[in-house]
């Protein structure tokens, strides 16, 4: 085994630990409003996301994982050492906003870590300007198509069903909201195991072991494997926040907002747009309950979260800057020899 395959192999084992997590943290997005509406118990609830997580590996291309691995930073800068930065920038991030309860971007946080570490080393010329505005833009253009969507949604459902008991129409919905939040899940899955699948392909483009940037079918399958194993994990904390923090989900909001935001997540990922799971459908909770009245919503919840958003590819970048920093002194130090 060659000495530059040692540190390949260790770093495709932390991207999928990294993927393992974002499935755990963002359980949340994908099972939240089934476990508080009562339409799943969790464990329930966790099987069918992890199961539908698969599905987007057949059903739509990798068009998200290019962009991030080859569209975020020039690929001809990277390092195996900017990867490494990266990725514990993106897990240090998961694991601190898991253990606040806050619903943030696992995928924003990785992009952010890939940016603040590949400056560091290269300066800021590396970071690719297109990849990085569109990314950026959709930050505040994602939940905002979350809050309408489901805004407009929630009216239809309402307007719809204005004649009808609504005690007697919740089993109804709960049928329905079965369909939505796997439809959502696919979603997910499609959305953000593709972002940990370019980080794999760029780090054996990097470490020598394929000659060009190249998306293998076991790395796609290792990818969604890792992340419906973490979203079966769940991440419960986060569950609380997204599912009764914000506004009260019921049946009938629940199939709203999953339905909004599972037809933004498979728009953007037709187009190869990497976009937060969390911010869409959290931007959807937040329509369900401006839809029937804006009082219904938490705002001071959701100020939070919003801060959270914006805060985290600045953080993540200073955070893996610093990480490829010591890395370099270390390298430098005392595995020079």
């Amino acid at each position: 085994m060659s000495a530059m395959l040692i540190p390949v192999i260790f770093i495709v084992g932390l991207a999928l630990l990294f993927d393992f997590l974002n499935g755990f943290h963002d359980a949340a997005n994908a099972i939240s409003t089934v476990v508080v509406t009562g339409t799943l118990k969790p464990y329930q609830a966790v099987i069918v996301a992890g199961l539908a997580e698969f599905v987007g590996f057949f059903a739509f291309g990798v068009e998200i994982a290019k962009t991030v691995g080859k569209g975020v930073v020039q690929i001809d800068h990277v390092t195996l050492p900017v990867i490494l930065a990266a990725l514990i920038g993106a897990i240090t991030w998961n694991i601190l906003t898991w253990i606040l309860g806050l619903p943030t971007s696992s995928s924003h946080a990785l992009i952010g870590g890939l940016i603040g570490a590949g400056v560091a080393s290269a300066g800021i010329g590396v970071v690719i300007p297109q990849g990085f505005f569109k990314i950026v833009t959709f930050i505040a253009v994602a939940p905002i198509l979350g809050l309408v969507g489901a805004t407009f949604f929630t009216t239809l459902i309402l307007w719809i069903f204005r004649n009808s008991n609504f005690r007697k129409t919740q089993p109804l919905f709960r049928y329905f909201q079965l369909a939505s939040a796997a439809v959502y899940c696919v979603g997910h899955g499609t959305n953000d195991a593709q972002k940990t699948m370019g980080v794999i392909a760029l780090t054996l483009f990097v470490g020598g072991v394929t000659k060009d940037f190249h998306l293998q079918n076991w790395i796609v399958l290792a990818c969604y494997s890792a992340i419906a194993l973490g979203t079966m994990s769940g991440g419960w904390r986060i569950v609380k926040t997204m599912g009764t923090k914000i506004t009260k989900i019921r049946a009938r909001e629940g199939f709203c907002a999953e339905s909004a935001a599972s037809m933004i997540l498979l728009g953007t990922a037709h187009f190869g747009i990497p976009v937060s799971t969390t911010h869409v459908i959290a931007g959807s909770i937040m329509g369900v309950g401006s839809a029937q009245s804006a009082a219904k919503v938490r705002w001071v919840t959701a100020r939070k979260i919003v801060w959270a958003w914006i805060l985290t590819i600045p953080l993540t970048s200073v955070w893996s800057a610093s990480m490829f920093m010591l890395i370099n002194f270390c390298s430098k130090h005392f595995f020079s020899h």
